[in-house]
């Protein structure tokens, strides 16, 4: 966090003698909220057990021309669910179980010079509401990853609602997780954190669809680390260059409006980080529910 406040310090100063304050925030907020039920008799027989599933969602954006040459854009993505299933034998609801969980908010600062490209500066912060791994210290905004970068962007579509976007740039990246058992004997707890540092680039793009009752919008990472703190620890292991290899972060979402309150949402994530998993990872997500939206 303190980083962040660094960028948006430093970027504030700079625009501060001449701000444009006639230009009003472009603002846009899609919040949602799904829930799906079953639930049995005690007589009923077959099996079934009940079930109850809900999600929430917020998508938003915070666009404003700050100066005449700096352009700023905010994107805060937040998502939390829970699964609550009812024992089949004893009827007995189990605790609930977290089904998606993010946090993700991003600050982006382009100067808009006029050139061929133009620089940025950008911060990303990166977590989720609630560390389930641990059954023994249930952990709140934890693991948390710091992105901070800088480099040259370049707008090669914009045009009412419809944009694309691409940047390039150097990347410095901070994992924090806090409060991690390292002695069970003793309950020995510690902070661990790593830092890397590389090339990043980001294409965003977001488009209306069918008459624009749909919006599709896209975010492509791709991520290569050239240094790694904690590369000397993983010499001579079956995974220790693994940290070298791109990390790819591509998410995709589809939001349909059905009426002014009612909307289909479905969200795509492929993610693939060989640290994790030698294999692509894909999550889906496809809800029906209750929407508001802010234009």
């Amino acid at each position: 966090m303190q980083n962040l406040l660094v960028i948006g310090v430093s970027v504030l100063v700079f625009v501060a003698p001449s701000y444009v304050f006639a230009e009003p925030w472009t603002l846009s907020v899609d919040a949602n909220l799904t829930l799906t039920e079953n639930a049995y008799s005690d007589s009923w027989v077959g099996g079934e057990a009940g079930a109850i599933s809900w999600a929430s969602g917020l998508n938003s954006l915070a666009e404003k021309q700050l100066h005449t040459k700096v352009r700023n854009k905010n994107t805060l993505k937040l998502s939390f669910g829970q699964t609550h299933n009812q024992n089949k034998e004893t009827k007995e609801w189990a605790k609930p179980e977290k089904s998606t969980d993010l946090i993700d908010f991003e600050t982006f600062f382009l100067l808009t010079l006029g050139g061929p490209v133009d620089p940025y500066i950008a911060g990303r912060i990166e977590s989720q509401f609630f560390d389930v791994r641990d059954p023994e210290k249930h952990r709140y905004i934890n693991p948390t990853q710091f992105t901070e970068s800088f480099g040259a962007a370049k707008v090669l579509m914009k045009k009412q609602k419809r944009e694309l976007t691409t940047r390039l740039g150097a990347a410095f990246r901070q994992h924090l997780d806090r409060d991690v058992l390292v002695d069970p004997v003793e309950n020995e707890r510690e902070n661990q954190s790593t830092t890397d540092i590389g090339l990043e680039s980001v294409t965003d793009f977001t488009t209306p669809l069918a008459e624009e009752r749909i919006t599709y919008t896209s975010k492509l990472t791709i991520y290569k680390a050239l240094f790694y703190s904690g590369s000397e620890e993983l010499e001579g292991q079956p995974q220790g260059d693994y940290w070298k290899s791109p990390d790819v972060n591509w998410e995709n979402i589809f939001t349909a409006s059905i009426t002014s309150y009612l909307m289909v949402n479905l969200y795509v994530q492929l993610l693939y980080d060989k640290e994790i998993d030698k294999r692509a990872r894909i999550k889906q997500t496809l809800a029906l529910g209750l929407t508001y939206k802010l234009m």
